[in-house]
């Protein structure tokens, strides 16, 4: 039964997280380097500084936090980026940070996602801190689909079913 069920949550794990990384790389491919870092208003955030979060979040609170891993995330760093990271990199760490997250969702001993560890200022089980962080990430996926047709406009081209 608990090989049922931790299987079952690695599927839906890896499911949600291809799917909105699916999105923000057709959104990403849309735009040169420049538009990722453009700024809406000051005191919000550009798609580069979004990515940048996401791939901090998901490698802090669901890779290293299921592996033991040591915490070496720099969140404000994260906002507070303002040079340009071509696109093509910040792609490539979101998607190792996913398949980290991933592979470590696979991993998980049922001790593991079932033990309250503290994780920034929560204590979350190992499940609730994947479900909160897929959630994050799903929640900043259609932020950057807002931001992206934002500055296309007309010339966004619209993704198929996922």
């Amino acid at each position: 039964m608990a090989g049922d069920l931790r299987s079952a949550l690695t599927d839906a794990v890896g499911d949600e997280l291809d799917a909105a990384l699916s999105r923000i790389v057709h959104c990403v491919n849309q735009l040169t380097d420049a538009q990722v870092w453009w700024r809406p208003p000051e005191g919000t955030n550009a798609i580069g500084n979004l990515v940048l979060h996401l791939t901090g979040n998901i490698q802090q609170i669901i890779a290293n936090n299921l592996t033991n891993a040591p915490d070496t995330r720099d969140r404000p760093a994260e906002f507070a980026a303002r040079d340009v990271v071509p696109k093509a990199d910040l792609l490539g760490r979101l998607t190792a940070a996913v398949a980290a997250a991933k592979a470590a969702v696979a991993g998980a001993t049922v001790e593991l996602l079932t033990a309250v560890r503290r994780v920034n200022s929560f204590d979350w089980t190992g499940i609730q801190a994947v479900v909160r962080s897929v959630a994050h990430f799903r929640g900043h996926t259609q932020e950057i689909i807002h931001i992206t047709r934002s500055v296309l406009g007309a010339d966004y081209q619209f993704a198929g079913p996922r």
